[in-house]
C-alpha cells in the first residue's frame, strides 16, 4: 500500500482592498478635512481608460513632460515610490522588484523630479526624510537609497524619471475607484489625483494609503488657507446604496453626515434580542 500526501492547497486570491470608501471619508473626516462621494457619471466627462502606453505616475497636479497617452496612466504617490513605502521596503534591488511588476500588470513605471532637481517630488522628499515614521497609520521609516540612487534604479529596471514643471497650485484631492479610468493633470487647474483601484493590483492597504495622501499634503502645506483641505471620492454607480453612497446622498441634500466605526460606538451597541420589538426609529 503507498500512501500519496494530498497535493498542497492553492495559493491565496490576492488581498481585496481593506477599506471601502465610506471608511476613507470617515478616516478623512476624522483629519479635519471635508470629504464627499462623487459618482462616476458626475464625472464621465473628465475620466479617461488607462491606456498601456500610460505613465503609473505621481498624484502631483503640476504639468510635466509626459504627453498623450503617457498621462493616461494610474496616479500613486510619487509613482512606484507610493508601493515601496505602502509595503516598507528599504533597497533598491526591491525598488528594481517593484518597477517590474509594475511593467507586468501593464503600466510604465516612473518617478519624477521638477525643474529644482529630483527632490522636486515632495512625497519622495518626505519619506527620504524619515517624515512618515511617526505618522500614524503610516508608520513608514525612510528607506536606504537616496533620491538619485532611487531613479537610476527606476531608470534600470526600465521605467521613467519624469520632470514636472511650475509650481503646485492643487485645490483639492481626487481619490479615484473607477476601475481603469484615470484623471489627466492640468497644469492651470490642478488637483491632486489619487488612483486608488490601482492599489487593488499590488495587494496595498488602502486606508493606510489615503492616509498616507493626507498627511503628505499637509505635510507639504503646513498652515495652508482655506482649509480644511477637500477630497472628493469618485466612485462607480454600483452598488447603488452602501454606506459612501448614503453619505452622498445626504450631503446633496444639505445634510452633514459622516463615518463612524462599530469600535466608536462599542459602549453603546447591544445584541438584538428575541424578546425585542421591531420598533419605530423615534
Amino acid at each position: 500500500l503507498i500512501f500519496h500526501p494530498p497535493p498542497p492547497p492553492p495559493p491565496p486570491p490576492p488581498a481585496a482592498p481593506r477599506s471601502a470608501p465610506a471608511e476613507i471619508v470617515g478616516a478623512l473626516q476624522g483629519r479635519g478635512w471635508q470629504a464627499s462621494i462623487q459618482t462616476k457619471s458626475m464625472n464621465k466627462s473628465q475620466l479617461v481608460p488607462v491606456d498601456p502606453a500610460g505613465y503609473l505616475k505621481c498624484v502631483d497636479g503640476r504639468g510635466s513632460d509626459a504627453v498623450g497617452k503617457q498621462q493616461h496612466g494610474p496616479k500613486m504617490l510619487g509613482g512606484v515610490y507610493g508601493i515601496a513605502l505602502n509595503r516598507g521596503i528599504k533597497t533598491t534591488k526591491e525598488l528594481e522588484g517593484i518597477c517590474q511588476e509594475v511593467a507586468k500588470a501593464g503600466h510604465v513605471p516612473t518617478v519624477h523630479g521638477d525643474e529644482g532637481g529630483i527632490l522636486g517630488c515632495g512625497f519622495c522628499k518626505l519619506w527620504l526624510n524619515g517624515k512618515f515614521a511617526d505618522e500614524g497609520g503610516v508608520n513608514a521609516a525612510a528607506p536606504e537609497f537616496t533620491a538619485d540612487e532611487g531613479a537610476a534604479a527606476v531608470k534600470s529596471a526600465g521605467g521613467v524619471v519624469e520632470n514636472h514643471v511650475a509650481k503646485h497650485t492643487e485645490k483639492y484631492v481626487i481619490l479615484n475607484f473607477c476601475p481603469d479610468k484615470t484623471f489627466v493633470p492640468n497644469g492651470k487647474d490642478q488637483r491632486f489625483i489619487v488612483d486608488c483601484w490601482a492599489l487593488g493590483k499590488f495587494n496595498l492597504d488602502i486606508t493606510k494609503y489615503a492616509l498616507t495622501a493626507a498627511a503628505t499634503v499637509e505635510k507639504l502645506n503646513p498652515g495652508q488657507k482655506p482649509c480644511p483641505w477637500k477630497a472628493y471620492i469618485v466612485t462607480p454607480a454600483e452598488p447603488r446604496f452602501g454606506p459612501a453612497e448614503i453619505v452622498g446622498a445626504l450631503q446633496g441634500r444639505g445634510w452633514q453626515a459622516s463615518i463612524q466605526t462599530k469600535s466608536m460606538n462599542k459602549s453603546q451597541l447591544v445584541p438584538v434580542d428575541p424578546a425585542g420589538y421591531l420598533k419605530c426609529v423615534d
